[in-house]
């Protein structure tokens, strides 16, 4: 016997569809979330199975992949569909052509999804606990990284606007030199004031070496350099938001280095470390950022192409009549393509079999980054192997179908 279950989420509640293989309603219920929600699914479950339910199979239907809520689902046993919210808006588009949409009738929708599609579907992967662990702290490192860098704009775009001439004495604000100073002295007036020995105070307390006393000299000409202001007025409110600014950045940065210590702890006890590792142009961030969004599930990818696909390297073809059109994935992991990516770029400058490779993208005529992603993708297909194989990487062996690459 199987039942299928669409579970429509929010965050105080669940709506629940249960539906048998014709497609005929078994039940349906809002749930509370937490552990008295989950007790009620069970029942219900329970009760249309009765005596089948040991060999009884569950498949349910679910647009998100992670939360205890999920995990639960998981260890009681069910296959957990993780469907996308495009493919859910797609499906949905096919039941129904008017627009209409309740939290009831996306419960229903994705019982009928998983009933007649799941073939299609891709089941929550089977992570083990220490890849959880990994996926947890490598997003919230990356995700402080790009709360760095918005906020280090914010604080570009308010010195333009009132103090040009600090954009010009510090080449990276988010470095704790280029925080320090504006800290001290966040408005043009006072930062006149400093003297070369007070900022080679500065660049000495956060570890600046080389010879400070020039690098203080050029940095206070260019502050004291004319430039067009504003009223004292407005520059004080200028200054006090600076100041909010530079607080936030120093913090992120504290937080940041913590982090990055916790991701190398946790990627450093894990199997697979050292395979991934091995591969050109990942170090344990890159390395761990990579194992987060892939898993580290074995079965979760059948193949390198499957694993292609997910990682959205591998090129999408568009074919009509006489029309044939090979365009890049749009629709992918931000963050395991941001990882891949950079990767690749590392790659290219340490392997000689990625250089090459690189290299015959662009004699194709291929841009930057069409060549970078194809060499990504090719990337993929060595790492796949390495782990399914459980081998180190090997510049001959994972060049070896490319001759050329070898070669050169």
């Amino acid at each position: 016997m199987r039942l299928f279950v669409g579970d429509d989420w929010a965050e105080a509640h669940h709506d629940v569809e249960l539906m048998d293989a014709s497609g005929r309603r078994l039940a349906k219920a809002r749930l509370p979330e937490g552990v008295a929600g989950m007790t009620r699914l069970h029942a219900m479950i329970g009760e249309h199975l009765g005596d089948d339910g040991e060999e009884a199979q569950v498949l349910v239907g679910i647009e998100t992949d992670r939360g205890p809520w999920v995990r639960a689902l998981v260890a009681a046993g069910y296959t957990v569909y993780a469907v996308n919210p495009l493919q859910a808006a797609r499906y949905r588009e096919r039941l129904a052509v008017s627009g209409a949409k309740s939290d009831a009738a996306d419960a229903h929708m994705l019982a009928d999804m998983v009933r007649t599609d799941s073939h299609q579907l891709r089941p929550v992967a089977g992570d083990s606990q220490q890849g959880e662990a990994i996926k947890v702290v490598t997003r919230t490192h990356k995700t402080l990284i790009w709360d760095r860098t918005r906020h280090t704009q914010r604080l570009r775009h308010a010195l333009r606007d009132y103090f040009p001439a600090a954009l010009a004495a510090f080449d990276d604000l988010a470095a704790r030199e280029a925080l320090e100073l504006p800290a001290k002295a966040p408005d043009p007036a006072a930062a006149a004031k400093l003297t070369v020995n007070q900022i080679t105070t500065v660049l000495k307390r956060v570890g600046c070496r080389g010879d400070l006393t020039g690098r203080a000299t050029r940095i206070q000409a260019a502050l004291r350099s004319e430039h067009l202001g504003q009223p004292p007025v407005v520059t004080a409110a200028y200054a006090a938001s600076t100041r909010a600014l530079v607080t936030i950045l120093a913090t992120l940065n504290e937080q940041i280095a913590i982090l990055r210590k916790e991701v190398e702890a946790h990627f450093g006890r894990h199997p697979a470390a050292e395979i991934i590792t091995s591969q050109p142009g990942l170090g344990p961030i890159l390395g761990a950022r990579v194992l987060a969004e892939f898993g580290d599930d074995p079965d979760r990818y059948t193949s390198a192409k499957a694993r292609k696909n997910y990682a959205g390297t591998s090129p999408i073809t568009r074919a009509s009549g006489k029309k044939r059109v090979v365009a890049a994935r749009f629709v992918h992991n931000d963050r395991l393509i941001d990882a891949l990516i950079t990767q690749a770029a590392a790659a290219v400058r340490f392997s000689p079999g990625a250089r090459a490779y690189y290299d015959k993208q662009r004699a194709r005529d291929a841009d930057y980054n069409t060549a970078l992603r194809q060499v990504a993708n090719r990337l993929v297909g060595i790492l796949h192997g390495c782990l399914k194989t459980g081998t180190l990487y090997d510049e001959a062996t994972a060049w070896s179908s490319h001759p050329e690459s070898l070669a050169a």
